[in-house]
């Protein structure tokens, strides 16, 4: 039996959408796909954590939009949504809410007539409110029992500021003075047709463009909110102590700014290299060679109006300090010495693979098309960070990292035992 050839890996074709501005104000993006009979529908908004006033009231609002609407219980809402086979999700970050609905192509318009129940008249019934509230008081409490939880909010305060929008976090107990007032302030000031877009995915006909229109149209026209972000106040070394702990949660970062700046990918493919991978810096220094971990890894996270670069690793107590000596010692090598060819030749395949992992699937390129459009793109920029990965060279990564990647800025931050 001959085995098949090796074949090199390429780069996946990038799905382009076509895009119109809706008579409410707010566009509508359209990615045919009809491989498959299925549509997904995202309704994305610019209500994410940083623009609330009410700690928790951003992500009870977007969790709890399905829980009762002005003509459904919330009962009816997920026994309608189960009777068609459809798939509803609902996500926030710092920056953003998306509400998905997915369903197959021909139970398309029933799925949307319930969309628009959920997207444009929810009701926020207070028995919902309150129940949604104490489950989740409990469940954060759960959470922060657990060194990893602990460390990425302790991270956040350490990079950005305890007050700072991308920073702060808030106790528990703030569940409990969460109003059914508070959410609907947050609904009709951050849910509206100034602060959203639309993308429809998959098999469909014109017809469900225009219904996807009217669900924006019954928004109200609002206006979208202007935030004041701080420039960060980082503190370099943040630890917090957990009784009885046997390892060490560590995050070090760096702060350094959004997807628009153009040393963005640049630092994408220097984080790749330290901890993208299961081969990476990282992981031979700190697992194979010394045994302090069982995972590391290196990325560059991207907010709107911000971004940094982290290592994290969670480490035997007893190899906390050499660890971060180490992690540090890796951070800065790879400003002082050019990668070599070979290495980057991983890095640069290890990246293109994840791209064609992302786009194995119908819905894949919306995710990407979302991402884009959040940060003022289109689908151009995907194929754009392709060519950079291909073409980029180890003395342009080796000065990039030297410029942004310094022991003197780094961010270090520890969970664990004393």
């Amino acid at each position: 039996m001959k085995r098949p050839a090796i074949q090199p890996i390429t780069a996946p074709a990038i799905p382009h959408y076509t895009w119109r501005t809706t008579s409410s104000g707010a566009p509508i993006y359209l990615l045919h796909n009809s491989t498959q009979g299925v549509v997904r529908v995202s309704f994305v908004f610019r209500a994410g954590t940083s623009y609330q006033s009410a700690p928790f009231s951003a992500s009870t609002v977007v969790n709890t939009l399905s829980e009762g609407t002005a003509n459904m219980s919330g009962a009816q809402v997920a026994e309608g949504l189960d009777f068609l086979g459809s798939y509803y999700d609902a996500n926030i970050d710092r920056d953003w809410a998306v509400v998905t609905f997915c369903s197959l192509s021909k139970f398309v318009h029933p799925t949307l007539d319930i969309a628009e129940e959920v997207i444009a008249r929810p009701t926020f019934p207070e028995s919902e409110v309150a129940s949604y509230c104490a489950k989740r008081k409990e469940q954060l409490h759960i959470q922060r029992s657990k060194p990893d939880q602990l460390s990425r909010e302790l991270f956040g305060k350490a990079l950005f500021g305890p007050n700072h929008p991308y920073g702060i976090t808030s106790p528990e107990e703030a569940y409990d003075s969460l109003s059914r007032e508070q959410l609907v302030e947050f609904y009709h000031t951050h849910y509206n047709a100034a602060s959203a877009f639309a993308i429809i995915c998959g098999d469909f006909a014109d017809d469900v463009e225009a219904r996807v229109e009217a669900i924006l149209a019954a928004l109200p026209a609002g206006e979208a909110d202007q935030r004041a972000i701080p420039e960060p106040t980082a503190t370099p070394l943040s630890t917090l102590q957990i009784k009885g702990a046997v390892q060490s949660s560590l995050k070090i970062g760096v702060p350094l700014f959004s997807r628009s700046h153009p040393d963005f990918v640049p630092m994408q493919i220097v984080a790749t290299a330290l901890g993208g991978y299961f081969g990476s810096r990282l992981m031979q220094n700190l697992r194979e060679q010394h045994g302090y971990t069982y995972g590391a890894y290196a990325a560059m996270i991207n907010l709107d109006e911000s971004g940094y670069f982290v290592m994290s690793a969670e480490v035997a107590a007893e190899h906390t300090d050499a660890a971060i000596e180490e992690m540090l010692g890796e951070m800065e090598r790879i400003g002082r010495e050019e990668i070599s060819e070979e290495e980057l030749d991983i890095v640069r395949k290890t990246i293109v693979g994840d791209v064609m992992r992302i786009f194995d699937g119908p819905f894949g390129a919306a995710d990407v098309t979302i991402e884009n459009i959040q940060n003022n793109e289109n689908n151009d920029y995907t194929e754009h960070f392709l060519e950079r990965v291909a073409t980029i060279t180890p003395a342009e990564l080796q000065q990039v990292a030297a410029k942004w990647l310094k022991k003197s800025s780094a961010v270090v931050t520890i969970v664990g035992p004393k």
